[in-house]
């Protein structure tokens, strides 16, 4: 969209990107790229086996009478709730703007993510309360069950962690499920030592603890995710973006006499927009046009933001603080 009506009204130029894969960002328009995208396959895959895996480990675990097995059943199926968030995701992120959706349809997966925090909250009091009991009242635990399951959870895990790793280096939901494979990974591992130290002493005690672990691991993992997921819906700064630091680069490109009113914010989990109020010398609209691109161009590059909206203008507007003044408070009217 682009807009000039005389010296102090502004130049709009706002550019909706999308996915920057398939942008030539020095070309300034959108062109297709025929590369094969198997993310979604391997993500499919993923899924598949972390059901499996938590199904067994449940199963497992009810007749080894092991709550270890079972609070690694519960990691695993968060495993498999935030695969299936980024299988979501990316079924849904193929789905253009609409009307109605001007940034699509990607927030989704934030939604489903407060959904799979819920979920795993009510699973930890369950394992904890399970836990307090079997320090009370100490069950037998199969061992030999134990370290079977264990290595199911270390195949199935490492396996579907190698099927990730190739997309983990340029895709954002690609790289969490990857993350999270590797972590149950790990965890399984942790149960199978358990499992054999359970053949040779009767350190029953251990199962339950080795739970209680489990359930912390489980825990600090929603925390992240609720601040994530909170920080998207309000809009907040993204993550180790320092917003004078984009105000001081842009000011520093020649051709740009100014920069206030910078808003960035998360589109969705691997989305970033950013929009601002340039001021310019009095020229053409047709002037800007590549200084426009420059600035597309280094903004991605240097902040990775992908939806840019730049307003031009020849006289700066309101009081030209880095915040807006229709935000509120203080800080947004420069005091």
């Amino acid at each position: 969209m682009t807009e000039f009506q005389g010296h102090e009204k502004p130049i709009t130029y706002s550019e909706n990107t999308g996915d920057m894969s398939d942008y030539d960002i020095t070309a300034g328009h959108h062109h297709h790229v025929d590369m094969e995208d198997t993310s979604g396959a391997r993500l499919l895959i993923t899924l598949v086996l972390n059901l499996v895996i938590p199904v067994a480990q449940v199963i497992g675990g009810v007749y080894a009478h092991s709550m270890a097995l079972l609070s690694d059943a519960a990691h695993n199926f968060s495993d498999f709730a935030a695969i299936l968030i980024a299988y979501f995701a990316h079924l849904v992120g193929k789905k253009g703007a609409s009307a109605r959706n001007t940034f699509g349809y990607r927030r989704v997966e934030v939604m489903a993510a407060v959904i799979n925090v819920v979920i795993l909250l009510g699973a930890s009091c369950f394992i904890v309360y399970e836990a307090v009991g079997r320090f009370q009242h100490p069950q037998h635990v199969l061992g030999k069950i134990v370290i079977w399951l264990a290595c199911v959870g270390i195949l199935g895990n490492g396996f579907s962690a190698i099927l990730l790793h190739r997309g983990s280096e340029h895709n954002l939901n690609v790289r969490g499920a990857f993350l999270h494979m590797m972590g149950d990974f790990l965890t399984s591992v942790a149960v199978l030592m358990s499992g054999i130290v359970l053949l040779f002493k009767s350190w029953y005690w251990l199962d339950p603890l080795l739970s209680l672990v489990i359930v912390l691991l489980i825990l600090k993992g929603c925390w992240s995710i609720l601040k994530e997921a909170t920080g998207i819906l309000m809009n907040a700064t993204p993550r180790g973006m320092d917003i004078q630091e984009i105000r001081d680069y842009l000011e520093s490109i020649p051709g740009v006499c100014g920069v206030h009113y910078l808003h960035a914010w998360n589109v969705s989990s691997s989305s970033i927009a950013f929009s601002c109020h340039i001021q310019v010398e009095d020229q053409l609209i047709s002037d800007t046009e590549a200084l426009a691109q420059t600035i597309r161009k280094d903004l991605h590059e240097r902040f990775d933001i992908d939806h840019p909206i730049l307003q031009f203008e020849t006289v700066q507007c309101g009081s030209g603080g880095v915040l807006c003044e229709l935000s509120g408070g203080d800080e947004a009217h420069g005091k």
